[in-house]
């Protein structure tokens, strides 16, 4: 049986665990805020960008554009997994990895040669267990999320296609439900899909002239596209890995209440034992005498 000084110094120890993801907790709960209002500005946009793209495309029906031409056969796929840096987030990582693991088996099944590139140091570590042959780039999260971080991975991964390097890529990354759920998604990215027009407007006009001609605008258009559903998909992620350390910081912290108070029953019960052996030794003593 501990002593009593053993179990006080693990009272206090865990007490300072409890400081810590209280704290912990507490900033989570804060980025988070700033995180999901970031995420919500930028929805909007890249459905606007989506359907402006599909306008477009629905004039350019026979477009040539390198991003939105499917090649003639999925010989390479390059899945780009977004995981965080950091852990003390739950299954956050560990679900996004089994999603990407999802996918990089029914590519291979399907008879693909994979790649992988990861953003977040949680997807490197685990497909360099995993897969090291297969890996490719990798990006860092250092701070906050940025488009420039954004457009550098949507230009890697745009010109690997465009150049026939790879035939698809796969996106594979967490949505940002809410505070208590976030959902593995995984999304090819390229070719790049413009959206489906309304079947009973084909061939008829639009209600606006393009200018200049659709051609040009879908080459400036589909890379810009690219870089936002990017920038989306590292702007969910950093929400979700928010919320889910948020979420793991305060079941941490009720686990370590629930250790206090068993602890502490545990202290007064040892220290109950020894007061009445002192007692009982007293009064033995004292009947002798």
């Amino acid at each position: 049986m501990p002593s009593l000084k053993d179990i006080k110094r693990r009272i206090t120890s865990v007490r300072k665990t409890q400081q810590i993801t209280r704290a912990m907790r507490m900033v989570a709960g804060a980025k988070l805020r700033r995180a999901q209002e970031a995420i919500e500005s930028a929805r909007p946009y890249a459905e606007h960008m989506r359907a402006t793209l599909a306008e477009v495309a629905r004039v350019q029906r026979d477009s040539d554009h390198p991003l939105l031409v499917p090649h003639a056969e999925t010989r390479s796929v390059e899945v780009f997994v977004i995981t965080s840096d950091r852990g003390l987030c739950g299954a956050f990582n560990a679900n996004v990895i089994k999603q990407a693991l999802s996918v990089v088996r029914t590519r291979q099944q399907a008879g693909a040669r994979v790649e992988i590139s990861t953003a977040g140091k949680k997807a490197r570590e685990a497909f360099q267990r995993r897969m090291p042959d297969a890996l490719r780039e990798h990006y860092t999260q250092d701070g906050w999320v940025s488009f420039g971080q954004a457009a550098a991975i949507a230009g890697y991964l745009s010109r690997r296609y465009a150049e026939r390097e790879v035939d698809e890529v796969v996106l594979v990354y967490s949505e940002f439900v809410s505070a208590i759920t976030q959902t593995p998604q995984a999304v090819t990215l390229l070719p790049f899909a413009a959206g489906a027009g309304d079947d009973s407007e084909e061939g008829q006009p639009l209600p606006y002239e393009i200018e200049p001609d659709p051609a040009k605008l879908l080459a400036v258009l589909v890379p810009k596209a690219v870089e936002v559903e990017i920038f989306r998909a590292l702007l969910e992620n950093q929400s979700g890995e928010h919320a889910a350390r948020m979420a793991a910081m305060e079941a941490a912290t009720r686990n370590t209440e629930e250790l206090i108070e068993s602890l502490t029953l545990q202290y007064n019960r040892a220290r109950q034992a020894a007061i009445t052996k002192e007692l009982v030794e007293i009064v033995s003593g004292a009947e002798a005498l």
